[in-house]
């Protein structure tokens, strides 16, 4: 009894200090607010875009965002980047937009080409873009390119070298460990090469093949863009390539990929120019993190058209921001299905795919939204696999030009650990069993050969439940679909000449398409599934609900996905649908 009490006690005072300190903390940010200054944009301000964190589609909501502390911020949302750049665009006090380019830009193609059409916009305003950069990386250039001069450092270098596509593969490491991966596909899917990192050493001459061509399609389409701005011939960019010209800051100067070569004191001196500013000065800068205090949000209009956000993997289950948890995304469709304000839905997707039962339940409720609403899909970096099979219903599909999309493919992945735990760790196992095949997936045992069939056949009732999915969705037959299908990856521009996609555009143009389809020119964005609000999130750091995945991904940046691929390993489900893992395109 003494016990009970003084563990009832020690919980009781655990809970009164951790409201204490919540309380602490609310009192001490709104002290801090009150003598902070509303943030104004002064006249003839020079907007400075710093893209150097991981880019997500939504912008986390951070519970000092309002408070103008989230300038130290690891992650940034395109959805922001996009709506600073729309503004400042109108906005009468900002001049020009500064791009601070650097070797890193933390973000996948599509999310990139979303950036650049969007400074491409600007322009039009007739208001300047400068872009500088002590180095650029190939995606940072990429960006920078739409520049109305590009600048770099005299030490600096272009790392203008073409796109390298990489897969890592798993198989030496676990014949060492004496760990057997039991790969179940069907005869269909000879393309579908999620699997191969557990099989061989490397890439198949199937995969090697479509990785080439959509390699090939997307980097015709980056060397087709710079070509435009910088007026340089795709030939000669190629060879600039193939050359590596552009490691020397003058190599890259005689090319015609830079403007010139300046240190940060001579940038400062052509803003001040360009701007018709003081020269004797410091320019003008207001900071994206600054700038995006001073957005206002319309509440005006009535009628709604939802975005509703499917990001990372799919998975049975919740999930999060990053990850497409079956459950939430069917509840936010849900919502806006009976939601009678939402006149269409636009669902954005960017994911390599993952479990086929998840991405049934989530197909299903995009069917029964599909007959109330209008229903249009945005490809982010990737719509592929399982997240073409999300998308493939909708009334209209868009996919930027660089976007991953089709491996339409199933397959099943069983562990055999029966020797690392025999051998290695000296672990045996024994037990009884009521049924024959209770033991079906257990992971200390290989698969019985009767096993191994019946899990084969319920991989190709998936794929072809998939392939009719796809022939519903895009008027083919279920035969057109499988030869296009068979796990093979394209680019958009590849996926638009055979009927994957219908058009080539932004998410900005599938919201418009969208409100044609609704018939409808006055409306507002609803964005789902809802954020959770800063002091939500306040409570779940202290939980310790959010701390370890944004600690990962904080310090480890864009190596956090190995961590994340591991982990998914052990949760995912036994059927998956989903592009090859750790595809790196550089």
């Amino acid at each position: 009894m003494l016990n009970f009490l003084k563990y009832t006690l020690a919980t009781i005072v655990g809970t009164l200090l951790t409201f204490l300190l919540l309380f602490l903390i609310i009192v001490g940010i709104a002290s801090v607010a009150s003598k902070n200054e509303t943030v104004t944009v002064k006249p003839n301000s020079i907007l400075e875009l710093k893209i150097d964190k991981i880019l997500q589609e939504r912008e986390p909501v951070s519970p000092f965002a309002q408070f103008g502390f989230d300038e130290s911020s690891s992650i940034q949302g395109l959805d922001k980047i996009k709506a600073v750049i729309k503004n400042a665009k109108e906005d009468k006090n900002i001049n020009g937009i500064y791009i601070d380019a650097g070797l890193f830009v933390g973000g996948g193609l599509a999310t990139i080409e979303e950036i650049r059409q969007e400074l491409i916009d600007f322009k039009t305003s007739g208001k300047f873009i400068i872009a500088y950069g002590e180095n650029y990386s190939q995606l940072s250039y990429y960006l920078a390119s739409v520049a109305d001069k590009v600048y770099l450092n005299p030490m600096g270098m272009v790392d203008f070298k073409g796109l390298n596509g990489q897969v890592t593969f798993f198989k030496n490491a676990l014949d060492k460990l004496e760990v057997e991966m039991q790969i179940i596909r069907g005869p269909n899917n000879k393309f579908k090469s999620a699997v191969e990192p557990f099989m061989d050493e490397k890439m198949s001459e199937a995969n090697r093949e479509q990785t080439s061509i959509f390699l090939g399609s997307i980097w015709n389409h980056i060397l087709t863009n710079i070509s435009k701005e910088r007026k340089i011939e795709v030939a000669d960019l190629q060879n600039l390539a193939n050359n590596l010209s552009a490691y020397h800051a003058e190599s890259a100067l005689k090319s015609g990929l830079i403007d010139g070569i300046k240190y940060w004191d001579e940038i400062e001196v052509e803003l001040n120019r360009v701007n018709k500013s003081d020269s004797t000065k410091k320019p003008e800068f207001i900071s994206l993190a600054k700038y995006k205090q001073t957005l206002k949000t319309e509440f005006k209009q009535k009628d709604k058209i939802a975005v509703i956000y499917a990001v990372g993997a799919i998975q049975s289950g919740e999930g999060d921001d990053q990850t497409i948890g079956s459950e939430r995304i069917a509840k936010a469709i849900r919502e806006a299905r009976k939601d009678s304000t939402i006149k269409a839905v636009v669902f954005r997707i960017n994911s390599p795919g993952g479990s086929a039962q998840a991405s049934e339940v989530i197909y299903r409720e995009l069917e029964l939204l599909k007959k109330e609403k209008p229903l249009v899909a945005s490809m982010g970096d990737y719509a592929a696999s399982g997240g073409y099979y999300i998308a493939c219903n909708a009334n209209r599909i868009f996919a930027q030009p660089n976007t991953l999309t089709g491996s339409i493919g199933v397959f099943g992945m069983i562990p055999n650990m029966q020797k690392l735990l025999n051998n290695k760790l000296g672990i045996t196992f024994d037990g009884v069993k009521t049924a024959e095949n209770a033991d079906i997936f257990s992971i200390n045992k290989p698969l019985s050969p009767y096993q191994f069939e019946t899990i084969r056949n319920s991989i190709d009732f998936i794929y072809q439940t998939f392939i009719q999915h796809v022939a519903d969705g895009r008027n083919m037959t279920t035969v057109q679909v499988d030869s296009i299908g068979q796990g093979r990856v394209w680019s958009g521009v590849d996926a638009l000449k055979i009927g994957l996609v219908d058009e080539l555009g932004n998410i900005d143009a599938a919201i418009s398409h969208a409100a044609k389809l609704a018939k409808i020119e006055n409306y507002r964005i609803k964005e789902l599934p809802a954020q959770k609000d800063p002091f939500e999130e306040i409570i779940d750091q202290l939980n310790g609900k959010t701390s370890i995945k944004q600690a990962i991904n904080e310090e480890l940046g864009v190596y956090a996905e190995y961590i994340n691929f591991l982990k998914s390993i052990d949760n995912q489900d036994r059927i998956q649908a989903r592009l090859p893992f750790i595809l790196h395109v550089e």
